[in-house]
Parts: C-alpha cells; structure tokens; sequence
C-alpha cells in the first residue's frame, strides 16, 4: 500500500516522457517543424543573372541562381522566384511583394544595387576617363548614402507588412574588382578600388537598415575574396556579355551566395 503514490507518480511520470516523445517523432508534427514557404524577392542578383539559362518570364530568372539552388537542397515546402533583373526597390513594392502572404516563412532579397546607378556607374568606368569615373562613383556613393536609407527602409516594411511571419535575409553585394594586374585591356588599378570602395560603402549602408527592420544580413564580400574580376579564378564576369557583365556567373552563385545564404540559414 505504501508504495502505491510512488508507482502511480513513476506511471505518470513515464506517460508523460511518452507522450513527449511521440510529440517530437510524430510525422505530421515533424513536417510542420519543417515547413519552408520561401519567397525569393530581388534584383539581378537574385534572379541569376550571369549564371544562365534564362526563362521567358523577361527577369532573366535562372534556376543556377543561390535562391533555386538552395530551394532545393531544404526540400521547401514551396518557393516562389520573384527576383526581376533590373529590378529597383520600387519594383519589390510595387510588384514583388505580391508573392508574400502570412504563409511566408522566410525571404531573401538582394536590392539597392540599381536604385544606386549600377550599370551607369560600372559603364563610365569600363568606358570613360578616370575622372567620368570618380565622379560617377561620388554620385552613386552620395545617394546610397542620402537617399537609400528611405528606400531600403519602406522596401523592408513592405515585405514586413505582407509577411509578418517570415524571417527576412537581405544579402549584401561582392566586390567586383582584385587589384592585381590583369592586362592593358582591363580598368586601371584605381578604378578598381574606387569601385570596391562604393561596394564596401553599398554594404555598410544595406547592413545598417537591414538591422534596423530585424532583419538578418549576410555579408557575402568575404565569400568572393579573391574571385572579382582579374582574379586568378574569377566568379564574376567581366564584359562578356552586354547583360551579364559584372555579374556573378553560375560558381559565383554555387559557391559564393549560396554559401553565404546556407550559413545562416544552416
């Protein structure tokens, strides 16, 4: 008789470990653990531009991008590619975020790069005189620091509002450039530090707001270090293509974004 509270406690108490076990290995409690919405949002350089081949959606979308690629190494429950080549943050607003609801679990987004004069400023470099290029580059570095911040800030409230469960990773963009020689044909020394110089001021500046709307943001200069342009095994390509030139070709998604996005993201 005296033992009968401490028996009917031990039953208790083993029931309960049980049931706890069955709560963690159950299948449907595991596959709702596991539930992945993922939206990837962006410009070129979440759309895969340089990596290729493209769809016919006109965004110049390519599953060798870092967003399909990682879709399908995490077995998501489902994903949906919005990134647009040459997409601003009015773009994401206006059109993008449409592919968000309440559902969505996580979001990726790279953006600002265009809002900024990407392509006027890469352009006066490649083809103009040191001095078109110093003064494209202080204009461009000029907005990303007045003007930016606002638009970044609304972008990320943006996806905030539509989706208000997801977590938001905003990735930064690489450095184009080493500054070894590369032959008389490619963009002086100085040129090429100016630019990286704006690349690393681009950063600063998308790390600051991403924080401050809670987001996570994923630095992926480190991931490219000795792979811009003149480097020994470049991943980003130079003017080989109109379209797809200064842009990460398909290892500089495999092995640079892609990498950065995993280590947060596990």
């Amino acid at each position: 008789m005296p033992h009968r509270p401490l028996a009917r406690a031990l039953a208790a108490l083993v029931a309960l470990f049980t049931a706890a076990l069955g709560a963690v290995f159950l299948p449907g409690t595991a596959q709702a653990a596991a539930t992945v919405n993922y939206v990837a949002l962006g410009d070129s350089y979440s759309s895969g531009v340089g990596a290729g081949p493209y769809d016919w959606s006109g965004c110049l979308r390519s599953q060798k991008s870092y967003a399909p690629l990682w879709a399908a190494a995490h077995s998501v429950t489902s994903f949906r590619f919005a990134a647009c080549g040459g997409a601003v943050t009015a773009d994401v607003i206006d059109d993008q975020v449409a592919a968000l609801s309440s559902t969505t679990t996580m979001v990726t987004i790279t953006i600002g790069g265009n809002d900024a004069g990407f392509a006027d400023v890469i352009t006066s470099c490649r083809f103009g005189s040191t001095s078109t290029c110093t003064d494209a580059v202080n204009d461009a570095k000029a907005f990303a620091t007045a003007t930016l911040p606002d638009r970044l800030d609304a972008t990320y409230a943006a996806i905030r509002q539509r989706a208000p469960n997801a977590r938001l990773i905003v990735l930064g963009y690489p450095r184009l450039f080493e500054t070894t020689s590369c032959g008389w044909l490619a963009m002086s020394v100085y040129k090429r530090t100016i630019l990286n110089e704006a690349a690393d001021l681009l950063a600063t500046v998308i790390a600051g707001r991403a924080g401050a709307a809670g987001a996570t943001f994923v630095d992926t200069r480190p991931y490219f270090a000795g792979h811009g342009v003149c480097g020994a095994d470049p991943w980003i390509r130079d003017v080989s293509g109109v379209i797809e030139a200064y842009h990460p070709d398909a290892d500089g998604y495999r092995y640079g974004y892609l990498p950065a996005l995993t280590s947060v993201t596990g």
